[in-house]
């Protein structure tokens, strides 16, 4: 509300009575002083006060509507009200502004149509310090129209300096985008590409038309897009305009100093050294949407600075671009600074290291690679994409995380800093490839587990008490119930199993059992130890985007299915398929907690944030849940897994790591994994699953490989795996 401190009045004949008060009301029972003395008939300064009160009750209010009726009818001549009010909204965007109060200070009259209130207007700025502006001036005539006090008003009651054709701008001092880089300091992102930015003042082009055109030559911008910036800006805004290359910044810039009265700046821009090794984890950055611009400008920045979008570079965002400091000034028509009405400090960018090790990364993203290239004339054929996780199993720490097919996400920034040509093609093929290169695969991707999931229900099935640890099932080949029977992977059967025998040789007819009976004593049962072992939920990841995935139980099938849940929903369960969907980081991260004794750690992507060595480590391990079952449990559980890559007699994966011609130096340190082979509903072939750790007995990390559509889990994704391990553990590079 309205602050008016009344100092008085000067009596004409030179008694003096001084009152001081604050008042909220605009009330105008007592006239402001009047300094200069006359002996014309007294005038009615009370009107012109209360015309005085309400102008700037309006403006505090940004009520524009009521400031422009009671400007005189010349002021609205000369000003229309669609310009007026552009005008202060345009100053009230610059200024950042929350609200401000007026303090009125005295009247003087001039005659006896003629009054100058002097006033001070404390402006409260949203990201810059407040200010006040003292001794201003306003100016009260009777209207001859209107025979009525009005504000003569003009373009100087904002600030007195725009009379002369001054503006107010900010000064941005806008720091640079902070680099990304790997745990070991590699670059990852950062702004050492340089392209020349046009910047253009709308109110001081020639000829928009002529000027617009000039630029779309220039930038390769189309018409429409540059209209729609000139139709988001103010008229005496600074608006930044495409980016040119040298060779086309110099071909074009006598044209659009001509025609736009341009300026020109080059400008650091975001770069991606190696575009194609990790796009889905570090994303892109882009201009603002229209939803982001007006809370970017609160900020200090202007609309066309450019955010993240996706990936990290979206999730840490503010921390990456920091907030920019800079001035508030008022500047002549010459360019010339006139005066300062408010500054703020500028908040450091800070770079973020991440807990993936990038060479690791392209290795992993090698060998797949050339999984696809070798096999291009068999299962790479119907095969849309792959991942791969490398997983520290103490801290959650992701090591590695690849999805293929990759791109290059220098495509999608503002200034591309590759060809045009090459532009074009990487997003066409974004748009087209039937493999979503687009797709983050390890968090997004939702699959069938198939076999591997068969780990988790040893887990319950002991820990539940419905088989105990000395159980043993005789595998004939087949499982039937009430007619229904089904098969197992091999026709021969397996004979007399335990547990850990049941996950070496991947029985099905054993784990259908389990699914069966476990069912029979509560339908719930096997869905909620799915469920508390982090399965079909998310991983608590926060840096990018993940999918949820779904653990089927009756109250979802019945809502879904519209039939009730059945022995035939829980035997598929227990072998990973049906209507269960996991995402191959939920499943590496079950298997971390195997490995580390139980805990389930969020899986962490960023170690480190700061400025050069000033760094905070932010990967703290934290813990999501934990596995809460017993030793005795998991000794079977891990016992199997070890069995899987040694028994060269029946261990599923045993001919990729221990073959008779090529023993894997994993053995020497002890690897264990399981391998599953899961049938696609939606598409013809089966996905391929392995997912292992080492060393054993202690072992540092996890890797989960998942091959969509092509075929078996121990021929196609644990022999990835053996090369990722090798690679990780010895340098081994056999897959070259």
């Amino acid at each position: 509300m309205i602050k008016r401190f009344l100092l008085g009045f000067l009596l004409v004949l030179g008694a003096a009575v001084v009152m001081t008060g604050c008042s909220n009301v605009r009330a105008a029972s007592a006239p402001m002083p009047t300094l200069i003395p006359t002996s014309t008939p007294a005038i009615d300064m009370v009107s012109a006060q209360r015309v005085a009160a309400l102008y700037f009750d309006a403006w505090e209010r940004n009520d524009f509507s009521a400031m422009y009726q009671l400007i005189t009818r010349a002021s609205q001549e000369a000003e229309p009200f669609d310009e007026f009010q552009a005008l202060y909204q345009d100053v009230h965007n610059v200024m950042t502004l929350n609200g401000l109060t007026t303090t009125e200070r005295a009247m003087m009259r001039q005659g006896d149509r003629y009054v100058v209130l002097t006033y001070d207007v404390n402006f409260d700025l949203d990201i810059m310090d407040d200010f006040s502006d003292t001794d201003r001036e306003l100016h009260l005539v009777i209207d001859p129209q209107l025979n009525e006090w009005r504000v003569a008003w003009t373009v100087g009651d904002l600030f007195r300096e725009m009379n002369d054709g001054a503006t107010l701008n900010f000064v941005a001092n806008q720091p640079s985008r902070a680099n990304i880089y790997d745990r070991n300091g590699d670059v990852l992102a950062d702004q050492n590409g340089v392209v020349v930015i046009t910047q253009v003042i709308p109110q001081d082009i020639p000829d928009l038309a002529v000027c617009i055109n000039s630029l779309s030559q220039a930038t390769g911008d189309t018409i429409e897009e540059l209209q729609a910036k000139f139709d988001r800006s103010g008229s005496n805004w600074v608006v930044e305009i495409g980016a040119m290359q040298t060779p086309e910044y110099e071909q074009n810039k006598v044209a659009l100093e001509r025609d736009c009265n341009a300026t020109f700046k080059g400008q650091a821009v975001r770069r991606y050294p190696r575009g194609e090794l990790m796009p889905h984890i570090l994303g892109n950055v882009g201009y603002p949407s229209e939803d982001q611009v007006a809370d970017l400008i609160r900020q200090g920045f202007d609309q066309e600075t450019i955010i993240g979008q996706s990936g990290l570079e979206e999730s840490w965002d503010t921390v990456l671009r920091g907030t920019p400091g800079g001035q508030l000034i008022l500047r002549g028509t010459d360019g010339s600074r006139i005066r300062t009405l408010s500054e703020v400090k500028t908040v450091l960018p800070e770079s973020i290291w991440l807990t993936i090790d990038d060479d690791l990364q392209e290795y992993v993203a090698r060998v797949i690679g050339l999984a696809y290239a070798e096999n291009a004339e068999t299962w790479a054929k119907q095969s849309k994409g792959a991942s791969a996780i490398v997983l520290n199993i103490h801290t959650g720490e992701i090591l590695a995380m690849v999805t293929y097919p990759t791109y290059n996400n220098n495509a999608l920034t503002p200034f591309p800093q590759i060809a045009r040509n090459v532009v074009e093609s990487e997003l066409d093929r974004l748009n087209n490839d039937p493999g979503t290169p687009i797709l983050n695969r390890p968090v997004q991707g939702t699959y069938p587990s198939g076999s591997v999931m068969k780990v988790a229900d040893t887990m319950a099935a002991l820990d539940s008490g419905v088989f105990d640890y000395n159980h043993t099932y005789y595998s004939t080949g087949s499982w039937t119930y009430n007619g229904d029977t089904r098969y197992d992977w091999t026709s021969l059967g397996h004979g007399r199993l335990d547990f850990s025998g049941m996950l070496r040789v991947s029985c099905n007819s054993c784990f259908y059992d389990v699914g069966f009976h476990m069912n029979e004593v509560d339908p719930y049962l096997l869905p909620n130890y799915l469920k508390h072992f982090g399965l079909g939920q998310p991983t608590g990841l926060t840096d990018i985007a993940e999918s949820t995935g779904l653990i089927p139980d009756p109250d979802w099938i019945a809502e879904n299915r519209n039939i009730p849940w059945g022995y035939s929903d829980a035997v598929n369960m227990a072998i990973g398929q049906g209507e269960l969907q996991v995402t191959p980081l939920q499943m590496a991260d079950m298997y971390t907690a195997i490995a580390n004794g139980g805990t389930i750690y969020v899986p962490q992507l960023v170690r480190e944030r700061g400025i050069l060595d000033q760094r905070t480590f932010v990967a703290e391990p934290e813990v999501r849940s934990t596995l809460d079952v017993p030793q005795e449990a998991l000794d079977v559980v891990r016992r199997g897994l070890c069995q899987v890559t040694t028994d060269r007699v029946s261990g599923t994966a045993a001919f990729v790591f221990n073959s008779s011609y090529d023993p894997s130096p994993l053995l020497g340190i002890g690897v264990c994994g399981k391998t599953g082979t899961a049938e696609d509903p939606a598409n013809p072939g089966t996905h391929a699953w392995f997912i292992g750790y080492a060393p054993s007995p202690n072992p540092d990390i996890a890797v989960a490989v998942m091959v969509e559509n092509a075929g078996e889990g121990s021929e196609v994704a644990a022999p990835l795996v053996k090369y990722i391990m090798e690679y990780y553990f010895f340098l081994r590079e056999d897959a070259d």
